[in-house]
């Protein structure tokens, strides 16, 4: 009987050469089955939210943007359906951020580099440019022909076709990313026109030549070499975490299909695997799964299809490659039974931070204020003593509207006793009370003077407790600051 040789057992003999291997162009073979309709599906979905979201429209009021989904950098306003995003308000950013790692860490615990197969940018334009190049140049073998034969006039306007799509595809890549930040219809009118202003045109420039290049080019190459996250990835796994691999337990000893029949016809014991290399050939990475677990594996699942296909042809149990874990294969070898743990403590407290920063930023998003005021005292000089022996502070107050209309705004002091308070330039309706029109979406500043009489100096520092209130109704908002006496 053979004996089972594991990938970890395998001698690695070295060889002179250089330290970097030339790059070896891959060619991905067409594939269909389970893990490649969910890939086009995910594709469908990421790419028409991207390309179409800046076209939906969403009411927000007359003189509002009608926008959805908009990043407006002129007003200082992000804009995400019914939600509204200031720039004091960044905050939310962070948080989203955060749980957008935390769902990250939550998939590679789960599935490995269940993003870099399915949903990671690259991961999703490379295959639409792949698509593309098959349509226009055939599958694997025509195209690795056409590389090798010499240019004929076919095959001229076959490149030039498939570099004008690529070049289209990217040229609307970069389109689509500019519409986030300005009306997308008056937009596109306008760079139709040339009358879009100049900036727009040099990031569609920009954004069209890096799609081109990463996704037409550099390809594999991005994910192997430039993109941090499977040096991350590795150090955040576990051995729970299923991961895209070759049971080795069941495919060794590798022989032919007809070697295969031979041996089992006289009893002895021979893998499942047929050394087709259909998982090679459909590798969007070009590496052997049944190597091990490798830097350049993005965990895809298209080698999984393969293998199925060629399992079912043959009258083999599929699954030969599959999502698994090392424990499993061990378990097996020992005739064991299998386990399985995407609930442990890993995931749970994953899902309940995510959880957690969740809640919290919906209940500030639900409890936030629509009226907000901010005060800073000025620091030369800090405080004034005037010919009657009274102490004046200055203070510089920003009121913030984010409603969409006008407010009556009443501003009131609390602090040091029987003191003053003058706005400059505003007429005070009813006796140390001003009140002022605070426009819609927008933020006004003021200068504050505080007086107190001189009979009150005897403390070096005072709290002060500055009121701003919506006549019509009621909110309120608050900022403290102090009030200072000079020694």
């Amino acid at each position: 009987m053979n004996k089972t040789v594991l990938p970890s057992e395998l001698e690695v003999v070295p060889e002179d050469g250089p330290l970097y291997a030339a790059r070896k162009k891959v060619y991905p073979q067409k594939v269909s089955g389970t893990f490649r309709r969910i890939k086009w599906a995910l594709m469908g979905v990421c790419l028409g939210i991207y390309y179409f979201l800046p076209f939906v429209r969403w009411n927000r009021g007359l003189g509002a943007p009608a926008q959805a989904v908009l990043i407006d950098f002129p007003n200082h306003r992000f804009y995400f359906f019914f939600i509204e995003i200031w720039p004091q308000e960044v905050y939310y950013f962070t948080g989203l951020l955060i749980a957008a790692a935390l769902v990250l860490f939550l998939l590679n615990s789960i599935g490995g580099r269940i993003w870099c197969g399915y949903l990671c940018p690259q991961t999703v334009w490379t295959d639409l440019f792949y698509a593309v190049e098959r349509l226009i140049e055939g599958d694997r073998r025509e195209r690795m022909k056409k590389d090798t034969a010499g240019w004929t006039p076919r095959r001229v306007g076959e490149a030039a076709l498939k570099h004008w799509l690529w070049l289209m595809i990217a040229w609307w890549t970069g389109g689509a990313w500019v519409l986030y930040f300005a009306d997308a219809p008056t937009l596109v009118m306008n760079l139709l026109t040339f009358q879009a202003p100049a900036i727009a045109y040099i990031w569609i420039a920009i954004l069209t030549a890096t799609t081109y290049v990463l996704a037409g080019f550099m390809r594999e190459q991005v994910c192997v070499y430039m993109c941090p996250w499977p040096r991350i990835q590795a150090a955040l796994t576990d051995e729970w975490a299923l991961n895209v691999t070759y049971r080795y337990d069941r495919g060794e000893q590798r022989t032919s299909v007809k070697k295969a029949k031979e041996l089992r016809a006289r009893g002895e014991a021979v893998g499942d695997c047929v050394d087709c290399y259909q998982c090679v050939a459909v590798c969007p990475t070009g590496i052997d799964i049944r190597n091990g677990p490798q830097l350049d594996c993005i965990q895809c699942g298209l080698c999984i299809d393969a293998c199925d296909t060629v399992m079912g042809k043959i009258g083999r149990p599929k699954r030969l490659i599959g999502y698994d874990n090392d424990i499993n294969i061990k378990r097996r070898m020992e005739g064991k039974p299998e386990i399985y743990r995407l609930v442990r403590p890993r995931t749970v407290i994953y899902c309940g931070m995510i959880a957690a920063v969740g809640a919290i930023m919906l209940y500030a998003l639900l409890t936030r204020s629509l009226l907000d005021v901010n005060v800073l005292h000025d620091r030369n000089p800090i405080a004034v003593k005037l010919s009657d022996g009274s102490i004046r502070n200055a203070y510089t107050m920003r009121l913030l509207n984010k409603r969409g209309f006008d407010r009556v705004i009443a501003i009131d002091v609390d602090g040091p006793v029987n003191a003053s308070m003058h706005v400059v330039g505003v007429d005070s309706v009813t006796q140390d009370r001003p009140m002022i029109v605070l426009g819609r979406d927008a933020t006004t500043e003021l200068r504050v003077l505080v007086t107190a009489p001189a009979e009150q100096n005897t403390a070096k520092s005072v709290p002060v407790r500055f009121r701003i209130t919506d006549i019509g109704l009621g909110e309120t908002a608050v900022a403290t600051d102090n009030f200072v006496t000079p020694q």
